[in-house]
C-alpha cells in the first residue's frame, strides 16, 4: 500500500533538529499541516469515477461521462479506454498515451488545473480527479491535535506472525493484506495488541496501524485513525499515538479508505494523536454535496 502519506513525514526528517521530544512531534504536526495545504494533498479530491470497458469520455462539458468542476478544464479534455486491463488516454489534440496504475507511481494527466490518475481497487478501475484550485482546500480551516502525551508512547514488542488479514474500505471492498506480527505493549497495567500490515512511505517500507478506540465517538474520525511505526528492530517497535491521524475521508468524500480490522479496537481512550476534523463524516457528506454541485 503507498495511499495514506502523502505529504507526511512518518518519521525522521520533520524531527531530526528538534531538541526534545515534544519538539520532534510538533515539528511532525507542522509538516502534516503543510502537506495538506499542499496543491496535490487530499483535500484537492473532486472526483472518484468508476471506469468501466470500452471509451469514457471527461472534461468540463456536462455531456462529458466524467464532468470535471466548471472552469478547471477544457469542456473536452480526452477519451480514456480500458480493455483487458489496459487503460489508453487519448487527448483532444489526438495524441495517445498508455497509462499505468501502479500504486507506487501511476501515470498523471494534467489538465487546466486538474489532474486525474487511474486507480485499482479490488477488480474495479476508477478514475481519481484533482483540482488545485478546490475550495475544500481554498477552505481548509487547519488541523488540531490533543497535547503530546509521552505516555501514549511505547517502545512495543513485536512477535512475528505472517498471515494474510481482511481489509475492508470504504466501497464496501475486501483486500488481503500481509499482516508481518503482532504488536504488544502495556498502557496503565494493561496488556493490548495491534495486527499491523505494510505501507511504503518516500522513506521505505513502513508498518501501518489502523486502528479505533472509545475517542472515535467524541473527538476524533468516526472510523478510525492511523499511525506509521518504522519496521521491527530487535523485536521492538517504536509506537508513538502522538503521530496518529486523520484517513482522508475525514476530509474527503473521494478516497477509498481502509477500515480498521476489528482485532485493531483499543478498549482504552486515545487522547494522543491528530483529533476530528469538522464533524467528520457529517463534513465528508457535505463536501460530497458541494463538489457534486461543482462538477456539475
Amino acid at each position: 500500500m503507498y495511499r495514506f502519506l502523502i505529504g507526511l513525514l512518518v518519521f525522521g526528517l520533520a524531527s531530526m533538529f528538534a531538541s526534545s521530544y515534544e519538539d520532534s512531534i510538533h515539528a511532525w504536526q507542522k509538516h502534516r499541516e503543510t502537506g495538506l495545504r499542499a496543491p496535490d494533498s487530499w483535500l484537492t479530491l473532486v472526483g472518484l469515477f468508476s471506469l468501466y470497458p470500452g471509451d469514457t469520455t471527461i472534461g468540463s462539458a456536462v455531456s462529458s461521462d466524467f464532468v470535471l468542476p466548471q472552469g478547471s478544464a477544457a469542456a473536452k479534455v480526452g477519451r480514456l479506454h480500458l480493455s483487458n486491463g489496459r487503460i489508453t488516454f487519448t487527448a483532444a489534440d489526438g495524441s495517445t498515451r498508455a497509462l499505468s496504475y501502479d500504486e507506487e507511481k501511476p501515470d498523471v494527466v494534467h489538465a487546466g488545473s486538474v489532474s486525474f490518475y487511474v486507480i485499482k481497487r479490488g477488480n474495479q478501475f476508477f478514475v481519481r480527479a484533482k483540482d488545485s484550485a478546490s475550495p475544500v482546500l481554498k477552505n481548509f480551516r487547519g488541523t488540531t491535535f490533543f497535547p503530546v502525551s509521552p505516555e501514549l508512547h511505547f517502545h512495543a514488542k513485536f512477535t512475528p506472525d505472517r498471515k494474510m488479514i481482511s481489509i475492508h474500505n470504504v466501497l464496501e471492498q475486501t483486500d488481503q493484506e500481509e499482516s508481518p506480527g503482532i504488536v504488544e505493549f502495556t498502557y496503565r497495567g494493561q496488556a493490548y495488541h495491534l495486527h499491523p500490515i505494510y505501507e511504503q512511505s518516500a522513506e521505505g517500507k513502513t508498518l501501518f496501524f489502523l486502528f479505533k478506540d472509545p475517542t472515535n465517538k467524541t473527538n476524533t474520525y468516526q472510523a478510525g485513525r492511523m499511525l506509521n511505526t518504522p519496521l521491527p528492530v530487535n523485536g521492538s517497535v517504536d509506537l508513538d499515538f502522538n503521530r496518529s491521524y486523520n484517513p482522508p475521508c475525514t476530509f474527503t468524500p473521494y478516497a477509498t479508505c481502509p477500515l480498521p480490522p476489528k482485532e485493531n479496537t483499543l478498549s482504552f481512550p486515545v487522547t494522543a494523536g491528530e483529533k476530528r476534523y469538522g464533524n467528520g463524516h457529517e463534513y465528508a457528506e457535505q463536501s460530497a454535496t458541494a463538489s457534486k454541485h461543482s462538477l456539475k
